[in-house]
């Protein structure tokens, strides 16, 4: 007998033809793309939809996921997002190129790289607002001469993050400030720089309006080829699939209860105290999804129905206007942040669809 369980529903030739569109889309002005996988833990069957989809690079900031991918025969140039020293010797024998903004980190690298008889690819970073990671541009120069004293380290190229921890939207000025940096560099160093990573999803604004994308010519992106939609308003791009995963989930309970709990009201299971408001006597289902399974606020319903609340196991949803029954199936979809947790947990079956067969995994 099957064991019901949450399950997560993947179109991989939605996200195909996404990969397709905005591989096409971007190349029309020679910028290449590296396809984010960090959100689906590297999973292989997704990861080849993109690179069928014409994604030359996979990107992501888990060793561990590239390791995953390499060993499912992926072919693509891999490249590591977050890197760490510890984790150096690792690196240089996975990973084709790693995003680095610390000399320190670059050191043990070109150590390992020394050791393997090769010669490791790294993008710096600059810091361009959003205060995540970065080198200082007024240290750039600096940190550029000293790295070219590495022997086994080769500078690919330069890039930058927006809209992520300061939510810094990627416009004119910061992009054509990059392209100013690469310029400078290369000019007081005599080298070339092939890779210029102006940013993720959230540059599709930009790109649109921009009647010149300077030195940019790459761009790293998650959510645009897995959800259809850009980061800065979480608008859809025209001509995206923006269904490729859906989430589904079971009733367990469903009944007519009063809108506002009995008795005093303290803190919850997460220590938070709970506020409520009355509309009298509803019908309520009960889900087999917690916290512990997805990001619960990450979750929209596909059907008339209103989340009220989630412990780490049980969903609470409003569904006075459907008759839900026990064993019933309600599904969302879901944002970014959803879709990272959902995808990480153990207790979300993956169902991998080519939109006319399923194969569970």
């Amino acid at each position: 007998m099957d064991i019901f369980l949450p399950r997560i529903e993947i179109c991989l030739s939605k996200i195909r033809e996404n990969a397709r569109i905005l591989s096409e889309l971007y190349g029309q002005n020679g910028i290449s793309l590296m396809g984010v996988s960090k959100a689906v833990l590297g999973e292989p069957a997704i990861i080849e939809a993109m690179v069928q989809g014409g994604v030359k690079y996979i990107a992501d900031s888990r060793l561990e996921n590239i390791q995953k991918m390499k060993a499912a025969g992926i072919a693509a140039h891999f490249v590591l997002l977050r890197t760490s020293p510890s984790q150096a010797e690792a690196i240089v024998k996975a990973v084709d190129i790693s995003l680095n903004s610390e000399i320190e980190t670059l050191r043990k690298l070109s150590y390992h790289a020394n050791a393997d008889d090769k010669t490791h690819q790294v993008i710096v970073m600059v810091e361009m607002g959003d205060l995540r990671e970065g080198v200082l541009p007024c240290d750039l120069s600096e940190f550029i001469r000293e790295a070219l004293t590495l022997t086994h380290i080769n500078i690919a190229g330069i890039g930058c993050n927006l809209a992520c921890h300061g939510g810094i939207k990627p416009d004119r000025k910061n992009m054509d400030n990059l392209s100013e940096q690469v310029n400078s560099l290369e000019r007081e160093f005599q080298f070339g720089l092939g890779i210029i990573s102006g940013g993720n999803s959230a540059n599709y604004e930009w790109y649109k309006a921009a009647q010149d994308v300077g030195r940019i010519n790459n761009l790293r992106l998650g959510e645009s080829i897995l959800l259809g939609c850009e980061t800065v308003h979480r608008k859809a791009i025209p001509g995206l699939h923006t269904k490729a995963f859906q989430l589904f989930a079971e009733v367990i309970e469903s009944k007519r209860k009063p809108s506002l709990p009995i008795g005093e009201i303290c803190q919850d299971a997460f220590g938070r105290v709970p506020t409520f408001l009355d509309r009298g006597v509803h019908q309520r289902a009960i889900l087999a999804l917690g916290r512990q399974d997805v990001l619960v606020s990450g979750l929209k319903p596909n059907s008339a129905l209103d989340i009220l609340g989630a412990s780490s196991d049980h969903m609470i949803i409003d569904s006075d206007r459907h008759n839900l029954q026990v064993g019933d199936e309600v599904s969302f979809n879901l944002d970014y942040g959803s879709l990272l947790t959902a995808m990480t947990s153990p207790f979300v079956r993956k169902e991998f669809i080519n939109c006319s067969a399923a194969m569970a995994l």
